[in-house]
């Protein structure tokens, strides 16, 4: 009882006056309550439409006293966060031992300011007890340290030797992990950059792979193992060997089942997401959709996480042929709350999505014919933002004028073609993408001829059947495998032919 006496205490004598804290139970009751229910209600919603809501008019005083009141609410929603569920299994595992450390750390160490040593003492031996299992080393050593300076203080001999050793040990690892930490951020760094420096990257990735095995077994830490799972992921996704990347994913979800892996840590959902991503690459696309749709139930919606799995679910319905689906996926990312909040380039993904989807899938399409094609007309045809998908973006655009008889708009397309073609697919690993832009090139040098480009066109399919997928290193993304689209191409030359038989292209 005499703890629990000075926690009223300390609480009731250092409390401020006004509350720190918003009433999200109140929905109209003060202006504050009233201005989160209108956000709620339409995220949309401007300033001054929300100003004449809350005070029936748009003045200079009104505006004056909005800003103030945004910022109160502002303020309050950021303490709000300390009181968050971190208990759905749709998020990280890890995010609700995470959240208790820093809170059980927080509050031991207002105690211990505050002079109180026995509480402290006790809500920090727990935060290190929970840190340790699930084996945060930065929260442990924060905690340990705490605890020896307590110990100290309190003349606790034997408690305190029993953290230092513990601690000595803490500092051992994390001297490891901090190594094996900046291998993993300086090849995460090189892969997120060029394609150029990807390719330099992977002949350096399998000595970094030995180097953080070697850290590993020294260690024997959660921290040290992840690094090396996501650097083999990396490696395998570079090299394209997506096979290796089903297995692996199936051993280390085995190695989870068997407590292997520390399971207040790892992120099965990560690993769900790479076994349904090496489906698609490797095209066992039925498998995959199944996959999808079992995995998708364990992502919470407002995480970004959920649209990049989305992207992956949808290319897999595009490539399984499956258009209704797609359609149907593509509708459920438009329709979650959280679709805004992704960065502008992976918007710009789904609308190249929508595009792909409404050229091959009309029927029931949302999007309008004008508002497609001013999309083909103005999107760029290189661009940074969109590395990855600079061919799906050329070969819309030629599809698109091929099927509307548009001949000047292909010549212009056409010198656009062979640049990027000189520039950027120069190596063997983009072998795909050189053969189907070699076939579009031809139907233009046949004179859109069905019967010639289907000929002479057949060599360069059958060759670009034989070729593997890319490994991400040299990847352009195919929204609709090339196969398809070339039969989709010789489609539209029929549908051409039958129209105007004799018509040709003016040189």
């Amino acid at each position: 009882m005499e703890e629990l006496n000075n926690l009223v205490k300390i609480v009731t004598d250092r409390k401020i006056s006004v509350s720190p804290l918003l009433n999200l139970g109140d929905r109209k009751g003060s202006k504050e309550s009233a201005l989160v229910y209108l956000i709620e209600k339409d995220p949309g919603a401007t300033s001054s439409k929300i100003i004449k809501e809350l005070y029936g008019n748009t003045t200079e005083s009104t505006y004056a006293s909005f800003r103030k009141l945004k910022s109160r609410v502002q303020q309050k929603l950021l303490n709000n966060l300390y009181f968050l569920d971190h208990n759905d299994p749709r998020f990280p595992v890890s995010r609700n031992y995470e959240t208790q450390c820093i809170q059980l750390f927080h509050q031991a160490n207002i105690l211990k300011l505050e002079g109180e040593y026995t509480l402290s003492e006790k809500l920090m031996r727990k935060c290190l007890r929970i840190a340790m299992d699930a084996e945060f080393t930065t929260y442990s050593i924060l905690s340990a340290r705490a605890l020896r300076t307590l110990y100290v203080d309190r003349r606790q001999p034997t408690r305190f030797a029993s953290v230092s050793a513990k601690l000595k040990r803490l500092q051992e690892v994390s001297d490891l992990e901090e190594i094996a930490e900046h291998i993993y951020w300086d090849t995460r760094m090189s892969s997120a950059h060029n394609v150029q420096t990807r390719r330099v990257l992977l002949e350096k990735l399998a000595k970094y792979i030995v180097e953080l095995e070697g850290l590993y077994k020294k260690a024997k830490s959660f921290n040290t193992f992840n690094y090396l799972y996501f650097s083999k992921i990396s490696e395998y996704e570079l090299t394209g060997d997506y096979n290796n990347i089903i297995k692996y994913t199936a051993e280390v979800n085995r190695q989870w089942e068997r407590g292997k892996i520390n399971q207040k840590r790892f992120d099965k959902r990560f690993n769900n997401f790479m076994s349904v991503y090496a489906h698609l690459r490797s095209r066992q696309v039925h498998k995959g959709l199944k996959l999808a749709e079992k995995f998708l139930l364990d992502i919470h919606y407002s995480s970004g996480n959920w649209f990049y799995f989305m992207e992956h679910y949808f290319l897999l319905a595009m490539h399984a042929g499956k258009y209704s689906q797609a359609r149907e996926l593509l509708a459920a990312a438009h329709k979650n709350p959280y679709y805004r909040k992704q960065r502008v380039a992976a918007q710009q993904r789904w609308d190249l999505f929508e595009a792909y989807l409404h050229f091959v899938f009309p029927e029931s399409s949302p999007l309008r014919a004008m508002h497609f094609a001013r999309f083909v007309q103005s999107v760029p045809d290189f661009s940074r933002d969109k590395q990855g998908y600079n061919i799906a973006i050329l070969i819309l655009q030629f599809l698109y004028f091929l099927r509307n008889h548009e001949t000047d708009a292909l010549l212009a397309r056409l010198e656009g073609l062979r640049k990027y073609q000189q520039r950027h697919l120069r190596d063997a690993a983009t072998l795909r993408s050189q053969l189907f832009l070699r076939m579009l090139l031809l139907v233009v040098k046949e004179d859109f001829n069905l019967k010639n480009s289907t000929k002479k066109g057949l060599v360069l399919l059958n060759r670009l059947r034989d070729v593997p997928q890319p490994g991400e290193a040299f990847a352009e993304i195919e929204i609709i495998p090339y196969e398809d689209l070339w039969l989709l191409t010789l489609d539209i030359l029929r549908q051409w032919h039958d129209v105007d038989p004799e018509r040709k292209l003016r040189k």
